[in-house]
């Protein structure tokens, strides 16, 4: 495993409820995100899953620092960003870049293609020269597939497929190490999903980088990441490589989710398992003790009311040398094939 580039530690973002016009008192807090840890290695791609509302999207703003975190640390490279501020915090935003989900709102429409894959040159002027941008910006849209001619045309006159790689483009423009990409094929017909993603997967290597990936198909996950994590009402309940979390899940919340997953083999879809959860997701702003599972879980006990779980290896699994061995928020934590084994490529 190569070196942490960034590594998340106690993340917290809640967003205050407040009573009153002219005096205006908090009652409360949306929990959106409440304490999150994890490591992203260089050179690799991190999965994070989970249901809407879970705190994915607000993780990520706050890793590009669009989102002011109320507590914790993200570290880059070492260096807690979280306490930057002015040109220090400008030189980080440098090299960690957002690719937005949705393709037809992240671009203005009144800018052509040209400018807006060219904007981050004018608040980065050390890159690229005015001299030299027009350039810049054509090489992008050829390594993103895209026609160099287009640089003068208008969000308008693309598909949604091409404007999210213009979106693409855009956030290769400063030469980043990071890109968080926030859902950034949910918005696109399958067939495009699929060139989108052997995209980002060609230009990981190209251009030597290091992704967190947020997405609700769990299949896309999958194909993309060395790792996943997946997270529940606000927490990652349970993280380990691709192999580990899809052929191995532990936390019941995962086992529920992989259980939804469509598989193409008729067979082998009537013969699983499937799991359905009892209930809707607790409100973040009442959100319950001990497990915050424990509500839709089957295996709830009265611990769950009284302990929070550990993100760790699961005890009866400490010893273990195998892909079972690996972090899962639960007091009960067993293993459960839900979604039948890749079978090797020839």
């Amino acid at each position: 495993m190569t070196e942490p580039i960034l590594e998340v530690s106690g993340l917290v973002k809640h967003y205050p409820l407040t009573r009153g016009i002219l005096f205006k008192k908090q009652v409360g807090a949306v929990k959106a995100v409440d304490g999150v840890d994890l490591t992203l290695h260089r050179g690799e791609t991190l999965g994070i899953v989970g249901e809407s509302g879970c705190g994915k999207s607000t993780v990520a703003k706050m890793l590009v620092n669009l989102e002011k975190p109320t507590a914790g640390e993200i570290r880059y490279k070492g260096e807690d960003i979280t306490k930057l501020s002015g040109r220090a915090l400008k030189a980080v935003r440098r090299n960690i870049q957002m690719v937005f989900q949705d393709p037809y709102t992240s671009l203005n429409p009144r800018m052509t293609v040209g400018d807006i894959i060219g904007e981050p040159y004018e608040i980065h002027p050390e890159v690229a020269p005015k001299g030299d941008r027009r350039r810049k910006v054509q090489d992008l849209l050829d390594v993103v597939g895209l026609n160099p001619e287009y640089i003068n045309r208008y969000p308008h006159q693309f598909s949604g497929g091409q404007r999210q790689r213009i979106g693409i483009a855009r956030g290769l423009a400063l030469r980043p190490e990071v890109i968080v990409a926030d859902e950034p094929v949910s918005a696109l017909d399958v067939s495009v999903q699929a060139q989108v993603i052997n995209l980002l997967d060609r230009l990981q290597s190209e251009f030597d980088l290091s992704y967190l990936f947020i997405a609700h198909d769990l299949s896309i996950v999958r194909h993309i990441s060395d790792r996943v994590g997946v997270m529940y009402l606000g927490r990652i309940v349970e993280i380990g490589r691709d192999a580990e979390i899809y052929d191995h899940p532990t936390h019941p919340y995962t086992q529920a989710l992989l259980s939804a997953v469509p598989l193409p083999d008729p067979e082998a879809r009537e013969h699983r398992e499937r799991i359905i959860l009892v209930g809707d997701v607790p409100s973040p702003t009442n959100i319950p003790s001990g497990c915050r599972f424990r509500t839709r879980c089957w295996k709830a006990r009265e611990r769950c009311a009284l302990e929070v779980p550990a993100l760790a290896v699961p005890a009866e699994f400490r010893h273990a040398t195998g892909p079972e061995a690996h972090d899962s928020a639960c007091h009960f934590a067993e293993l459960k094939q839900v979604v039948p084994p890749e079978e090797p490529q020839a």
